[in-house]
């Protein structure tokens, strides 16, 4: 298989004072493409940390860090940079969407910084948007939005550059029970049309969407493992509709 993502040994140790702190003590893990997994961990396993050295919003202390084919474990910060707008497509738990813009302007907003034109950015906006079913909301702002309806602003941003992968933190965080199972459902049609989809959370029954769970402890992989009973958003979306 094509591994989009080749960790070796990777550690992070940060210094806070006189104590020296290993949030990773040693990664080494490959994620191939178009693979839907699942990180998980409790508070201090060092998923985070993992999630922002995956994501090019942190270097690692050691090891070495392959994405996509580029060696990102030793670039400078303008490097990551550039390396993050092109490969990586973020959804966060808070959303991260800018009060003042509208839906389709906070869409387009990573092509500014790619080069594209107006033109092309609207377009291409205006595609994405539609593919998470939000034509309608296209130039509504944020506080006009329901929380299902933002996150799915945040997912079209994510999309809007044709990253490698999508890395979502706790996308489901601050969402009911009804609009998770629809923004799971909308992540496990991105992995069938071929995205690569990496999701962190502590919710189990988040992690039993994914095809693979990899769980953190004390900054080590503790498990890694196939999901043998991948729960369907849309089944749990047809049961909550009945009951």
């Amino acid at each position: 298989m094509d591994a989009i993502i080749s960790i070796s040994e990777l550690k992070k140790t940060y210094i806070m004072g006189a104590a020296v702190v290993h949030a990773l003590r040693t990664i080494t893990l490959e994620i191939y493409r178009n693979e839907f997994v699942a990180l998980m961990g409790p508070s201090g396993s060092g998923k985070s940390t993992l999630m922002n050295l995956i994501g090019c919003l942190d270097s690692p202390t050691s090891g070495q860090y392959i994405l996509n084919g580029n060696n990102v474990g030793s670039m400078q910060d303008n490097e990551l940079a550039e390396i993050r707008n092109k490969e990586i497509g973020f959804v966060f738990q808070t959303f991260n969407l800018l009060p003042r813009l509208s839906a389709l302007e906070n869409v387009a907003l990573p092509l500014v910084y790619a080069g594209w034109s107006r033109s092309q950015r609207q377009e291409r906006a205006e595609q994405v948007m539609a593919d998470v079913g939000l034509t309608d909301r296209m130039h509504h702002k944020p506080n006009e939005l329901s929380g299902g309806q933002r996150q799915r602003v945040a997912i079209a941003r994510a999309l809007v550059n044709n990253p490698s992968i999508i890395l979502a933190d706790e996308p489901t965080g601050n969402l009911d029970t009804r609009t998770s199972f629809e923004i799971m459902d909308i992540f496990e049609n991105l992995h069938q049309k071929g995205n690569t989809i990496i999701v962190v959370t502590h919710e189990t029954d988040i992690s039993e969407h994914a095809h693979r769970i990899v769980r953190l402890r004390d900054g080590m992989v503790e498990t890694d493992f196939k999901n043998q009973n991948i729960l369907r958003a849309s089944d749990r979306l047809r049961e909550w509709v009945t009951t």
